[in-house]
């Protein structure tokens, strides 16, 4: 008689998987202040409201000549320059029957109400401007607030900042943007079979050995989202290095992300180590590449029991408790990358606040 096989460990599904990570996901308090030059991909602790319209004031938008459109009510009409406007300059109130050389971007002079383009008048050898069609009032003119109101929030706490955001922010006038403090992460990859790039010849690497790529993309990929990233290196496949590395590491992060040794051979020492010194609230997802998923708390005191969703109980528990959150990946590169993106990415962003 054959003894029956035990039940089979029923995998979370991704979405569910996600949903439980992104409750532990608390968004950090801390902010900062830095320049709008360095705020490149930071998260805005605060909204951004403008003191001022975009443009300030009326402008022309084409190179051409500021008119009062009563003066060409008759059509075909030369009219004499009666002054030039660059951007930058304030011009006078126009006189009537003239009209003002206007540059894009100049202020439309009082009493003006339309701009003709430069490519619809003609200037006649005695300086004369004849308009060759009749302009309706607001041609080629960008109304003050037009783009920007005043008192409008143009950025949301929460969001991040792209390029043109930083723009925005700088049309406003801010130098200086209040952001969310970079998550602090500890990366370290986990092998007695990797290698560094440079640090050994294709030719001599020993049986079985590779190079360690995972290091690589990981440590980008947490740049980009912003993080400040302690690079631990390898940790030797040893279960006091693991533990030691942890708690190390524990001590000042927000988060430790390692790759490898999160399966269940008898050399993937990530999840005794973790549970040693905290607890796994996540163990293995339903997603290929990407099964050897997981997800816990490293610190001193366990601050809420092994396995433990992620209810208001547990989250509360995390509050003020001495740890770091613990994520692993997997060891193959496709299948870290992988939950990285799927995984890793969103609850780096809900640390940040981001809201979108």
């Amino acid at each position: 008689m054959t003894a029956e096989k035990p039940p089979r460990q029923t995998l979370k599904p991704l979405d569910d998987a996600l949903a439980e990570l992104l409750g532990f996901a608390q968004p950090l308090t801390g902010t900062e202040q830095v320049a709008t030059f360095e705020a490149d991909g930071r998260v805005l602790a605060q909204e951004l409201a403008s003191n001022l319209q975009v443009p300030p004031q009326d402008n022309s938008s084409m190179d051409g000549y500021a008119v009062r459109c009563a003066d060409l009510a008759s059509g075909w009409v030369a009219l004499p320059v009666s002054q030039r406007i660059p951007a930058g300059s304030t011009g006078a109130e126009l006189a009537q029957k003239s009209v003002a050389r206007i540059f894009t971007g100049a202020p439309i002079p009082l009493g003006a109400d339309a701009v003709v383009m430069q490519e619809d008048c003609d200037v006649q050898a005695d300086g004369m401007v004849r308009i060759k069609a009749a302009p309706k009032p607001g041609q080629w003119i960008r109304r003050a607030g037009e783009d920007v109101t005043q008192g409008a929030v143009v950025l949301a706490k929460g969001e991040r900042l792209t390029p043109a955001a930083l723009g925005l922010a700088a049309s406003i006038g801010l130098s200086r943007v209040r952001v969310v403090r970079r998550p602090k992460v500890a990366l370290f990859s986990t092998g007695d079979e990797l290698v560094m790039p440079g640090e050994v010849a294709p030719e001599d690497m020993k049986p079985g050995a590779i190079y360690n790529s995972n290091r690589f993309f990981l440590k980008a990929l947490l740049t980009r989202l912003g993080c400040e990233v302690s690079d631990l290196g390898i940790v030797p496949d040893n279960r006091a290095a693991t533990i030691e590395a942890l708690r190390g590491a524990a001590q000042s992060h927000d988060l430790i992300l390692t790759s490898g040794g999160v399966s269940v051979g008898e050399e993937d020492h990530i999840k005794p180590a973790v549970q040693s010194l905290g607890h796994l609230d996540l163990w293995q997802i339903a997603i290929k590449p990407g099964k050897p998923f997981a997800y816990g708390w490293v610190g001193v005191d366990a601050p809420v029991t092994a396995g433990m969703a992620a209810t208001e109980a547990a989250i509360s528990a995390l509050e003020g408790a001495s740890g770091a959150h613990f994520i692993g990946l997997p060891g193959n590169p496709v299948s870290s990358f992988v939950t990285f993106l799927l995984l890793v990415r969103p609850f780096v962003l809900k640390l940040l606040g981001c809201t979108k």
